[in-house]
């Protein structure tokens, strides 16, 4: 702990801010203030059986989960005890613009382009990189900030990873030819292939924090669910992400073993 800076206040008001405007972007994105919800927004293009790499509808209850840990920790470290820590100057403005760009994310789905989400949800995935890098680089003390700022963040990584792929092949779909489709079942196990990479490669820089990896895999295991329990249908697809899911989560916990061992 240093002296408390004036910027330290801005930082905890900055968080507070983000998050409030994170929640009422969902309420709007959503639908729950009079908009249209989200399966069927542009045109059906972000529900679960409007691409190959769709979850399944349930995958969604994850954000549950996040919002409510996002919101904890903007509660947590409004607190007097984490105005002057460092490791909360570090990672405040990260996480406030994690926030933000969570609740565009929604603005863009309800108001704007397709196209337009992809970027959107691609800045978000590379500031959450960034974020949770911090975070690994910088370990704090205590349940509480690991569950609030490794958990948290680690979770949002792992899903919007996930979702980012979803909302790609989503564009893909409405905006390829026909024809695409018949190469549906190589492409997805293509992609679901480089998943596992970046899946496995978080684990490692992560040092085996498991949130990305369970957000990952419970993204995945739904979406095998859409593909052999729904439509579209793939086989392939299907169980090639059960293979990743049970790959990423193993490697995490290999390099999680390897560390507390060492």
């Amino acid at each position: 702990m240093t002296a408390t800076r004036s910027s330290d206040i801005l930082r905890q008001v900055a968080v507070l801010s983000a998050t409030t405007f994170m929640i009422i972007a969902a309420m709007v994105g959503t639908g729950l203030l009079g908009g249209t919800p989200v399966q069927e927004l542009q045109g059906g293009a972000l529900d679960a059986d409007a691409s190959f790499l769709a979850p399944a509808r349930q995958a969604f209850s994850i954000w549950t989960a996040i919002y409510a840990g996002l919101i904890a920790y903007a509660v947590w470290q409004a607190l007097p005890g984490q105005r002057d820590s460092e490791r909360q100057r570090s990672l405040g403005w990260w996480i406030a613009a994690t926030e933000v760009l969570n609740g565009l994310w929604l603005l863009a789905a309800q108001f704007t382009t397709l196209p337009m989400t992809v970027v959107v949800i691609a800045a978000l995935a590379a500031v959450l990189g960034l974020t949770f890098r911090r975070i690994v680089r910088r370990p704090g003390r205590g349940v509480v900030s690991a569950i609030l700022v490794d958990g948290v963040t680690g979770l949002h990584l792992g899903w919007v990873t996930l979702a980012t792929v979803a909302n790609v092949a989503a564009w893909l779909t409405q905006t390829a030819p026909d024809d695409w489709a018949a190469f549906a079942s190589v492409v997805g196990v293509v992609v679901l292939a480089v998943v596992a990479v970046v899946g496995i490669a978080i684990g490692w820089q992560g040092r085996g924090r498991v949130a990305p990896a369970a957000a990952l895999a419970w993204g995945l295991a739904w979406l095998a669910v859409g593909r052999l329990a729904g439509e579209p249908a793939d086989t392939a697809i299907g169980v090639a992400a059960i293979v990743v899911a049970v790959v990423i989560a193993a490697a995490a916990l290999v390099r999680r073993t390897a560390r507390a061992s060492a």
